[in-house]
């Protein structure tokens, strides 16, 4: 399984599903996708195309290996994985956090905000609440333009859900800060699937995969891998 990290983060944000999964018995391989990982100027040098290439050329690598290959993301991560389903004969595809809407009512106005402040800075340093400290590795901040090219990903994926025929999991939490508590109806309404399923988390934060709720994550999506490559 394929496992790609969100907008700002870092392969750190799966490490623990990745680890849970592959005590399970499955192959597990992370993604650092282009601009990420460094700084957030480096960010500001690459798009969404960047991005979806990225994931593009790891997923094919991968499929190459194994009679079975499914690809899991968190956040942007989880578009990349739904884009990648539309394209690919996937065994299974697990959504987390994906975005379909997002509670930033002002991410249409990026390309035009990024003239005045090109950088947003994202959080004060320290702690985030429900997250493990340990594996939270990602941004502070992040380049404006940026904003829209996760737009971008999210249109695309959203307008050719349909395209998505393989077992599909989504995995969203009432708790989320940043997605629109309807974009896993509006995935699962969207795909063509005859397999799919939600996993609904209570307390967990945007970034559930490294929140105490995150072994919930991993049972399920064993679980759904099972069925699925039966």
């Amino acid at each position: 399984m394929l496992l790609i990290h969100g907008f700002t983060g870092s392969p750190a944000h799966m490490l623990p599903l990745g680890e849970a999964l592959h005590k399970e018995g499955f192959a597990i391989q992370g993604l650092l996708l282009p601009g990420h990982g460094t700084s957030p100027r480096d960010m500001g040098q690459v798009g969404w195309q960047d991005w979806l290439q990225a994931a593009r050329l790891a997923a094919r690598e991968m499929a190459g290996k194994y009679g079975h290959f499914s690809v899991a993301g968190l956040s942007m991560g989880g578009v990349l994985a739904l884009l990648l389903a539309q394209e690919m004969d996937l065994t299974a595809c697990v959504s987390i956090a994906a975005p379909m809407k997002t509670l930033n009512r002002f991410r249409w106005l990026a390309p035009l905000g990024s003239l005045f402040h090109p950088m947003i800075e994202k959080q004060a340093d320290g702690p985030r609440p429900g997250m493990d400290e340990r594996y939270d590795v990602g941004y502070t901040a992040y380049p404006t333009k940026s904003v829209h090219d996760l737009s971008v990903l999210m249109g695309k994926a959203r307008q050719h859900l349909s395209l998505i025929h393989c077992p599909l999991l989504a995995v969203q939490s009432r708790k989320d800060e940043t997605v629109t508590p309807d974009s896993p109806e509006i995935i699962l309404q969207g795909i063509s699937s005859s397999v799919k399923a939600s996993l609904w988390l209570e307390e967990a934060p945007h970034v559930c995969t490294i929140s105490p709720e995150y072994p919930r994550i991993a049972q399920a999506i064993t679980e759904f891998l099972r069925k699925a490559e039966r």
